[in-house]
């Protein structure tokens, strides 16, 4: 007699083909959630306060830096003039490395040939001296001078005298990457009838050499290049827009409310501040501050985190 066999049961739980692998199965118990303290939170689009503040010393830095670029964009007043500019970086620029050329006329605008032309500085204490004369056009171009300050006399012969017209030049040091600073001056000589009116160095009614000195009156701004005027000018048009865009920036912080926008601003106005150092040391610290402002949050409740979620 045979018995017959069971019927087939199945397992409680068809086995996972990834318990198989792992030797390991699914926990059976129920999932529970459990709730914590978090809270949603996004980034406050408000500026804070202290970068609020640290906007509004940013304003006032650029208005400092576009005072200064006021002050550059106009050679004749202001703090510091061309010629000061000029004369500040010739004092650290490296010997011979000036270049002065030119022409010289007469009262009536004509070229003076065989005209000499003497220039002189100072050097250490000691003076040197360099001269040529002037080509049938008048021109003349030295070259391997120190640039700074110099004399120079433009010395004419003519009717038995010897007339010397004197100036306070400023020799153009070398700007950027130029190796050589360029002077380019012209003279004009007085007439003859000029020179006769100046009275004579030993007293005597007539002499032979007769002066007529410029230097009294350019001891406070000596003659210099126009186009080193000129340059002096345009970086003061650069320092003003540079304040303009600072400011623009420190605005646009205000308004977005953004940081990085506000640091930018702060640098901006350091660049700006030229020859006024408080806004220099206020563009430094309104820069470092930036990077002390809090960031704020606002927490999002109900409605606007499941929004935020999706």
């Amino acid at each position: 007699m045979v018995e017959a066999s069971p019927p087939f049961e199945p397992e409680d739980k068809p086995t996972d083909y990834i318990d198989e692998m792992t030797g390991l199965s699914e926990p059976s118990g129920s999932m529970m959630f459990a709730s914590t303290g978090t809270v949603l939170t996004i980034p406050d689009p408000e500026m804070h306060p202290m970068g609020r503040a640290i906007a509004t010393l940013i304003l006032f830095v650029c208005l400092l830096g576009f005072l200064n670029g006021v002050d550059y964009a106009s050679p004749d007043s202001g703090l510091v003039r061309p010629d000061e500019f000029v004369y500040r970086l010739s004092t650290t620029a490296p010997d011979e490395t000036a270049t002065f050329r030119g022409t010289v006329y007469d009262h009536n605008g004509d070229a003076l040939e065989n005209a000499t032309v003497y220039v002189s500085w100072d050097d250490g204490g000691e003076w040197n001296y360099s001269e040529m004369f002037t080509d049938a056009l008048g021109a003349f171009e030295f070259e391997r001078l120190d640039p700074g300050l110099a004399r120079v006399d433009i010395i004419v012969e003519r009717d038995n005298h010897r007339d010397v017209y004197a100036n306070r030049v400023l020799l153009s040091p070398p700007a950027m990457i130029e190796p050589i600073g360029f002077t380019t001056i012209d003279f004009t000589v007085p007439a003859q009838s000029d020179f006769a009116e100046q009275p004579c160095s030993n007293g005597a009614d007539e002499c032979e050499i007769r002066t007529i000195d410029m230097t009294p009156e350019q001891m406070d701004h000596p003659l210099m290049d126009p186009g080193a005027a000129s340059i002096y000018i345009t970086v003061g048009f650069g320092f003003m827009g540079i304040a303009l865009i600072g400011a623009g920036f420190s605005i646009w912080s205000l308004k977005s409310g953004s940081l990085p926008v506000l640091r930018t601003a702060a640098a901006l106005s350091v660049f700006g501040m030229g020859h006024y150092y408080t806004a220099c040391c206020f563009g430094i610290l309104a820069f470092l501050l930036t990077f002390a402002v809090p960031r704020r949050h606002i927490p999002l409740t109900g409605n606007e985190a499941q929004n935020e979620l999706q």
